[in-house]
């Protein structure tokens, strides 16, 4: 979410999602309210430190993972009050492995950790323990919530295709086997016991490896998704597993530069309704029975939520519940594949 208050990003979340609030990431604090650092301070007995560069392991534990610390500790705060006597799904969103791996380096080399298969394996089982501790303490806050726990892996398509660069910038790390990928995400995934959701933004994301890894759900911007990752999300759905679909822009075609202008009284229900009608295509062209859509679908916001304004990113959390409700009452309505 945008901006720097976590008590009206927690108030925003649970106003417009009543029914599937989030603990909201405001990554416009600063370092240790980014993915990576976020994720960071959850680590156990291996500290982290902020570089020019980004993050790096430590050998002691610092300020800046003290900071770190001390700002999730304060949106639990605040998500513990907002959320007083709440009952339902709530999402909370964790750095990934393999994404946490390719954004801290190791000591002295510069090199992120995926140059050093050790460091992975530190890493993961660290992340794993970190997790499980993080859920048990936000079960412990909002103890009528059932938990839903998203890891986040913007570059796992980086690490599959051997995208990283060096330290140097002049090369790439070597591609990491899909063997390997598959057992470092179950390793993390297996031990939340709850139900988990892997995310990537990213074009080519590996959504077998996924799968294999033991996600109970994919989530993934429709814009990004290509006619061949289509079978593997259809596999995925017949299999039983959730998507979420991230449709709805932070900033809608009318306030974008160069767009029509404000938007009308009327307009976020017509977007909304158009952003359902695209989930349903998107069902009829993987070959899924639509009854099951309104139960396995969950529409989301596409990628860059945190860089709208405040304003938007409220209107797009309220698109996509409008959206989300509106899933049955299309496909019972047309009966045919919506216009």
């Amino acid at each position: 979410m945008p901006g720097t208050n976590p008590a009206e990003a927690m108030r925003v979340v649970a106003g417009e999602l009543p029914d599937f609030p989030h603990l909201p990431e405001l990554p416009d604090r600063g370092p240790g309210a980014d993915l990576t650092g976020r994720t960071a301070a959850l680590l156990v007995e291996i500290p982290v430190e902020v570089t020019p560069r980004g993050w790096r392991l430590a050998e002691h534990p610092g300020r800046d993972l003290a900071r770190a610390r001390t700002m999730l500790s304060s949106d639990l705060d605040v998500m513990e009050e907002v959320l007083d006597g709440f009952r339902g799904a709530l999402k909370v969103q964790l750095c990934g492995p393999w994404t946490l791996a390719a954004t801290v380096e190791l000591p002295r080399t510069l090199n992120v950790a995926i140059a050093d298969p050790g460091a992975v394996a530190d890493l993961t089982a660290s992340l794993a323990e970190g997790a499980a501790a993080h859920l048990a303490e936000v079960a412990k806050r909002v103890p009528g919530a059932r938990l839903v726990v998203q890891f986040d892996e913007p570059a796992l398509s980086a690490v599959a295709g051997g995208e990283v660069p060096t330290a140097s910038g002049l090369s790439r790390l070597r591609p990491v086997e899909a063997e390997t990928l598959r057992e470092r995400l179950a390793q993390v995934v297996g031990t939340t016991g709850k139900y988990t959701v892997v995310h990537s933004c990213s074009t080519a994301v590996p959504f077998g490896i996924i799968r294999a890894a033991g996600a109970d759900a994919l989530s993934f911007d429709l814009s990004q998704l290509r006619r061949g990752d289509e079978d593997a999300v259809a596999e995925a759905a017949e299999a039983g597993l959730g998507l979420l679909t991230g449709i709805m822009p932070a900033v809608p075609a009318s306030d974008a530069p160069g767009g029509p202008g404000p938007a009308g009284p009327g307009d976020g229900s017509a977007e909304a309704r158009q952003a359902a009608e695209r989930v349903i295509r998107l069902w009829r062209r993987l070959g899924l029975p639509l009854d099951t859509c309104p139960e396995q679908a969950v529409i989301t916001p596409s990628c860059g939520l945190a860089g709208a304004s405040p304003g938007q990113a409220r209107d797009a959390l309220t698109r996509c519940r409008e959206a989300g409700s509106m899933l049955a009452e299309l496909i019972e309505e047309t009966g045919e594949e919506p216009r």
